[in-house]
């Protein structure tokens, strides 16, 4: 049997995702500490993620938007990464260390341009076994990938069922909030066989330095993501619990089981967590030891029960 890391006790918040089983509902985002192996096992051992999922991977190389790619706001941060990744070929070696290390389920995040790309990244992962995959529809600052591919509900529907006809494993579709309506992509993505969708990717945003009037990203816009854009992410997930049958992730300015309990009352079946995990990466034992304890208080005997609660008091 596993051993859990010292002075660590078992949670009862253990429950199955997509097939999946999670020690706890928290879930490291895509692009964060997730470009390496070794990386993504410290989030799950040393950090307690109940999951984890790597840096978005796509066809070809891309070395990504010239620096500054990332600055600190006071309200989250902004960045304009451009999908840096080293291919696929390039991190399946990556892949299959956190596959044989991990503590918990290692989720691939991948990118392409049409359909057919997605389902060239996802056959050719596959020798490292992933135990779903994430396909990052949503990025806001890569031209020709991410949202120009998730504004557009038939191109979602397609690139999902084209990575469903080749993998058979679970496939998640991380939309993004820089649409009309995002239940109108949510049921697209449904359509297209998705097992579940993650809510949200960044909110498009940008900085200026007044001093030289110039704009602070290489890139001169990028995503917001933090604290900032929770609101944004509650009632986009509020939204597609409504719309879709399929489970939805949120993922958006969580950084306290607070916030994890408030997105899954507006119903999301787990959490992801990225911008709090530079200030610390145990940040998701926290939130799996506060859930936990409300859970207690309240007399809640299961974290279902949670799930979509703001929905049933309206």
């Amino acid at each position: 049997m596993q051993k859990l890391p010292v002075g660590r006790k078992r949670s009862y918040l253990m429950y199955t995702l997509t097939g999946l089983k999670l020690k706890n509902p928290t879930i490291l985002a895509a692009g964060v500490l997730g470009t390496t192996g070794a990386s993504l096992c410290r989030v799950a051992r040393e950090g307690g993620a109940g999951a984890v999922v790597t840096k978005s991977i796509g066809p070809a190389p891309k070395t990504g938007h010239p620096n500054p790619s990332m600055i600190r706001l006071d309200c989250g941060f902004l960045n304009a990464m451009g999908l840096p990744n080293p291919s696929y070929p390039g991190f399946l070696q990556e892949l299959e260390f956190a596959k044989e290390n991990s503590a918990a389920p290692v989720i691939a995040s991948i990118f392409g341009g049409t359909p057919s790309e997605f389902a060239e990244v996802a056959e050719g992962l596959l020798p490292s076994k992933p135990d779903a995959f994430e396909l990052n529809v949503s990025c806001p600052h890569a031209e020709g990938y991410g949202a120009a591919i998730g504004s557009n509900p038939c191109l979602v529907e397609a690139v999902t069922a084209a990575v469903k006809d080749v993998v058979n494993v679970p496939v998640w579709v991380k939309l993004t909030p820089n649409v009309a309506d995002i239940t109108c992509i949510g049921n697209a993505a449904e359509s297209g066989g998705a097992d579940a969708v993650v809510a949200i990717n960044t909110v498009k945003g940008m900085a200026i330095d007044i001093e030289s009037g110039f704009p602070v990203l290489g890139n001169r816009s990028g995503g917001l993501s933090g604290k900032a854009v929770k609101p944004v992410a509650i009632k986009c997930v509020y939204d597609l619990y409504t719309a879709l049958e399929i489970p939805v992730i949120g993922v958006g300015g969580v950084s306290s089981w607070k916030d994890a309990v408030e997105m899954m009352m507006a119903g999301a079946a787990a959490v992801q967590v990225g911008s709090a995990v530079y200030d610390r990466v145990d940040v998701f034992s926290e939130i799996d030891s506060g859930i936990e304890a409300f859970l207690r208080r309240k007399g809640y005997s299961d974290i279902k029960k949670i799930i979509g609660l703001a929905h049933e008091v309206v």
